[in-house]
């Protein structure tokens, strides 16, 4: 089984918001990224987000949310319903035919509860497979989804809980046999848990709305591609952000910086004969790999700090109807180096959200390099909402 676990390294290491780093050295130092099944759960399948650098836990919510932080759709509007649809060209000068697709929608049912849905399909295009003496075996086109459920309460008008119930199926060589082994599509169940707190303040004289956000995603079970094969951990997350917005008569500027951390096992460093040397081993329960992903780095506490990302993002409003954002998204280069700028922009018009990023790195053969997302949003108000 040790191809999965080949491909699921590349994929972590390229697939999700880093740039391509193999595992060796970088500037000197040994790169140490964390592995995970089903890594495009990673990816942040919103353009409104994408554009603002990632940045977005503690936003004002949309169609999108579910997927960065339930407990803000509690906040949208009471009555209202809204679909979005987000298309995202993933890695195209690597991989031609590589995509994620994301629809959600959601219903606020009092203005207090909120209830919603989500679909996300990952194809990583076509692959062509070959065994373990490099003999063909065909082309495989595998392919990953994530089914949500989502619900968020508020508690008053400062602060609400939400999560969400996800099912992900990962079909990488459905079928194939691999070193006598037969594959499978590996399936799991996760939850999100997230939590949100804002707060009407005033700032440089004028009024302003601020926000923290919580999120700690893909809490789940362990995935595997046979019934003999390796468990691997789902790509738990944490995220911590802030966001501040200040609103003028004709336009609102939203501020948002976000931390994260993925709550895996860092993979140890291991002698020729297969003895760990430095570091925790990683065959671990889900709960103990959650709370020991803070100190089971091989490198000790400077490289537990390397694992901390960091996103910030700005997004101008004008008029209720033009959107202007920019973004940076960093990660330490033992890490993965996903480090990149973002921009973005979008267009409201009545009942319609149109939006699109654009990620922008300093390495032209990077193949996250002019990464483009798509979104389209339609949110229905209740009439007492809609007659302004």
């Amino acid at each position: 089984m040790n191809r999965i676990f080949f491909l699921l390294t590349f994929i972590a290491l390229v697939v999700t918001d880093v740039a391509a780093q193999q595992a060796g050295d970088v500037n000197g130092n040994r790169t140490n990224s964390l592995i995970a099944a089903a890594p495009f759960l990673r990816i942040t399948p919103g353009a409104r987000i994408g554009g603002m650098g990632n940045a977005g836990v503690a936003v004002e919510a949309d169609a999108h949310s579910a997927a960065i932080n339930a407990a803000s759709m509690a906040y949208l509007p009471e009555g209202s319903t809204g679909v979005g649809l987000t298309y995202t060209p993933w890695m195209r000068n690597l991989v031609p035919d590589m995509n994620l697709s994301f629809l959600s929608g959601y219903r606020n049912l009092d203005g207090r509860n909120t209830i919603g849905a989500s679909l996300r399909y990952f194809s990583m295009g076509s692959v062509n497979l070959t065994d373990d003496n490099s003999q063909e075996l065909g082309t495989a086109r595998p392919s990953e989804f994530a089914a949500d459920i989502t619900y968020a309460r508020s508690f008053g008008k400062e602060f609400a809980l939400g999560g969400s119930i996800r099912f992900i199926n990962s079909s990488l060589f459905t079928g194939v046999t691999m070193s006598g082994v037969q594959t499978g599509p590996g399936r799991a169940l996760a939850a999100d848990i997230s939590g949100i707190y804002r707060k009407e303040v005033m700032m440089f004289g004028g009024p302003a709305n601020w926000s923290v956000g919580v999120n700690v995603s893909n809490i789940g079970t362990k995935m595997s591609y046979s019934n003999t094969g390796q468990q691997y951990f789902l790509p738990t997350e944490l995220k911590l952000g802030s966001a501040v917005a200040f609103i003028g008569n004709e336009s609102k500027l939203t501020l948002a910086l976000d931390v994260n951390k993925l709550l895996i096992p860092t993979q140890p460093i291991y002698s020729p004969d297969g003895k760990i040397i430095s570091g925790k081993d990683p065959n671990r329960s889900v709960p103990a790999g959650i709370f020991g992903s803070f100190n089971d780095a091989p490198g000790g506490f400077n490289e537990e700090l390397r694992e901390i990302g960091f996103s910030t993002g700005l997004e101008l409003l004008y008029k209720d109807m033009m959107v202007f954002r920019a973004g940076y998204n960093y990660q330490d280069a033992q890490k993965g180096d996903g480090s990149y700028f973002t921009l973005g922009a979008g267009l409201r018009y009545q009942i319609y959200s149109i939006d699109m990023s654009y990620l922008v790195t300093s390495e032209r053969s990077n193949p996250l390099a002019n990464t483009l997302r798509f979104g389209l949003a339609v949110n229905f108000l209740p009439r007492k909402l809609n007659k302004n």
